[in-house]
């Protein structure tokens, strides 16, 4: 292994106050809880933007809500080199999901200004809005804003009180009414690498530290309704019931049992159902109506596409027995996204040129990259995570390993911007 005094001078101790300072503003009786569009959320924003500020970045909030951060390359004509993530989490999450890839990427344009090392491209730092799933029902608003990809639907969603998803992002300085259009276009983005704890077991497992993404896989959200008849629970003999909860059970028990039955043979499959709404929700009462949001995640387009109607048609004998009916509403997709080969191949190269084995392995979770790939070559660069966990509050990295994966980041950095400087 090279000596410590080879590697690049990221400032460890300062990387890892920042992870500590943003961990701070959570839900104190939930953590780690900081929704996207929350009062949290923007106090945690305007905290990034004077850490912007002091990494010589210059912040501004484009009309998709995402933070961006920029700082002058020599070539000012040329596309930036891009780097960043989230900052926001879901309901007790954890410190480092999504957080390292917008603190890495602020550590390294400070460590970049302060050896007065000026890249020939501009270089920014991003966070993008909401790229976990928002109280609107929709995940990567930002990126997908940035793409062209965030529709009249989706911008007409709502949340629990009624406010939509345009009203929100306007209510936080965004401007929904310019996004008829790609906020940035094809060719927009020279290249994109993101920082990212791997969120599975396989880097520790295997005792790597750096992993290489190959590919994201897609994602399509799902709500079925399934409706029966709500009646007394007391005087309703159980063969003249219509009870929706047990036809939803069995639709949950069908989608578990075609996405073990799918995965590995050859793809990549797994489906769940997270969240439920029932009514009338009450002990004495046979539920009447049951809202399930089904999520399949795969790396086969035609899985995603044909996985909720398959399950559907699967259950239907049973549903019919039961005198109940289900039906499905799209809510969400993202297509499976390979990484870009040259992208991956700096980050071999960074990782290699620091003496950093790494392997290559796709990652099961979404991430904004999808929709960044449709403005720009896109990489990854992941990290492991004790035990593999991830959305939770036992979610946890060691600072070394923290500071592995930004060594790599800032070296890929530059490498990029070597190699997109001799194309």
């Amino acid at each position: 292994m090279r000596m410590t005094t080879d590697f690049p001078p990221i400032n460890a101790e300062r990387l890892w106050q920042r992870v500590e300072t943003l961990s701070t503003f959570t839900l104190p009786d939930q953590p780690w809880t900081r929704r996207a569009f929350s009062d949290l959320f923007l106090r945690a924003r305007e905290w990034l933007r004077e850490e912007y500020l002091a990494a010589g970045l210059s912040p501004s909030l484009d009309a998709g809500g995402n933070l961006i951060g920029r700082r002058a390359g020599r070539r000012a004509e040329a596309a930036p080199i891009v780097t960043g993530s989230h900052c926001d989490t879901v309901v007790g999450g954890g410190r480092f999901d999504g957080i390292i890839g917008v603190l890495a990427g602020i550590e390294v344009a400070q460590t970049l200004q302060e050896q007065g090392i000026v890249l020939e491209h501009p270089f920014e730092v991003i966070d993008f809005l909401s790229e976990e799933p928002s109280d609107y029902g929709i995940s990567c608003v930002g990126s997908r804003a940035m793409a062209g990809l965030l529709d009249a639907g989706m911008l007409a969603a709502r949340r629990a009180d009624g406010e939509t998803l345009a009203q929100g992002m306007a209510r936080i300085g965004a401007d929904p009414g310019a996004l008829a259009r790609p906020l940035r276009k094809p060719g927009g983005t020279a290249a994109f690498v993101e920082l990212h704890i791997e969120q599975g077991p396989v880097l520790e497992t295997r005792q790597v530290p750096i992993g290489v993404v190959t590919n994201i896989v897609g994602i399509r959200r799902t709500l079925i309704t399934v409706t029966g008849q709500p009646d007394h629970a007391g005087t309703t003999p159980m063969d003249l019931r219509r009870d929706a909860l047990v036809g939803a059970a069995r639709v949950i028990e069908a989608a578990h049992a075609r996405a073990c039955a799918l995965s590995g043979q050859p793809h990549y499959v797994v489906a769940t159902v997270g969240r439920i709404a029932m009514t009338p929700n009450v002990p004495n009462a046979v539920p009447g109506s049951v809202e399930l949001m089904l999520e399949v995640r795969s790396d086969s387009q035609t899985v995603l596409d044909t996985f909720a109607a398959a399950v559907l048609e699967a259950v239907a004998p049973g549903l019919a027995a039961l005198r109940v009916s289900a039906a499905a509403e799209p809510v969400s997709q993202a297509a499976p996204t390979d990484c870009d080969p040259f992208v991956m191949e700096a980050i071999e190269a960074a990782a290699g040129a620091l003496a950093y084995p790494s392997l290559r392995l796709p990652s099961g979770a979404g991430h904004d990259g999808v929709y960044v790939s449709r403005t720009g070559p896109i990489g990854m660069i992941f990290v492991p995570c004790k035990g593999g966990r991830s959305h939770c509050p036992e979610e946890w990295l060691a600072p070394s390993q923290l500071l592995d994966g930004t060594r790599v980041l800032y070296q890929a950095i530059l490498e990029l911007d070597r190699r997109l400087t001799r194309r």
